[in-house]
């Protein structure tokens, strides 16, 4: 997909979670036509009424592959903040698997993750989500991936956006300011191929997304890992599982595309 083509079907991933309710909202709002993807139908018509609904499990590749088709753009917030075999079944498998329903496919992409996403310091914390982004990088789709801090752990007048790279910032960020950078991700050339965490602080919101994205730095082409992440989790070293996926699903046109 070309950085300038139009996006107008966005399949959204998560979508009856807490951010994804207020994306698929965001999505409606910016005149996109947002179809979410649901494992329980009749909940998700409850959650999410008037939206269209396609019915998928993301931990089955051949149920995806009705799902993805059409979509111009993607957004994923599904997680699964559970035990480690949970989040490699979820966080990442998930993204794995809707890699490979794309059969060829070219759709821009949001993902979100973790404002710990690269932190081996935190107790508990996992390489899940990283993974999942290097298998979004390794695709060579054309794509932002976005750190949310601490969902709303921040006070209603924090709401300056601050865009970090480097995996060192903390802080919070409310629910509906992640949903709205996510989307606008999708419409801002500026955002593409290139890794943030985002947290909030005291003052006003900004209107500008070609310039907040702009004074990114973006991820150096072919690399798995974001711009300035810490060179701590060796691809040498990973489990054999991961570097098969990772080489199933790299692209010749590596993250510049």
């Amino acid at each position: 997909m070309s950085p300038n083509q139009n996006i107008t079907d966005v399949l959204m991933v998560g979508a009856t979670g807490s951010i994804g309710r207020l994306a698929v909202a965001a999505a409606g709002r910016h005149g996109l036509r947002p179809r979410a993807l649901v494992r329980d139908v009749r909940r998700a018509e409850r959650l999410l009424p008037g939206v269209e609904l396609v019915q998928a499990d993301l931990e089955d590749t051949a149920t995806l592959r009705r799902a993805v088709g059409g979509a111009d753009a993607i957004v994923l917030t599904h997680g699964s903040g559970g035990a480690p075999e949970t989040r490699r079944r979820v966080d990442y498998g998930g993204v794995r698997n809707l890699l490979r329903a794309l059969d060829g496919a070219r759709p821009r992409v949001a993902l979100m993750t973790s404002i710990y996403a690269t932190r081996s310091d935190i107790p508990g914390n996992s390489p899940w989500k990283r993974r999942s982004e290097r298998l979004l990088r390794a695709s060579g789709l054309p794509c932002t991936i976005v750190r949310p801090g601490w969902f709303d752990d921040a006070g209603p007048t924090q709401r300056r956006l601050v865009l970090e790279q480097g995996g060192t910032v903390d802080g919070g960020i409310a629910r509906d300011q992640i949903a709205e950078t996510l989307v606008r991700s999708l419409l801002t050339n500026t955002a593409l191929g290139k890794t943030f965490e985002l947290i909030a602080t005291e003052g006003g919101e900004q209107s500008d997304w070609t310039e907040l994205f702009g004074a990114l730095k973006s991820d150096e082409a072919g690399s798995l890992d974001g711009v300035l992440d810490p060179a701590d989790l060796p691809l040498e070293a990973e489990p054999q599982e991961v570097r098969a996926d990772l080489d199933a699903v790299r692209s010749p046109h590596g993250t510049d595309s």
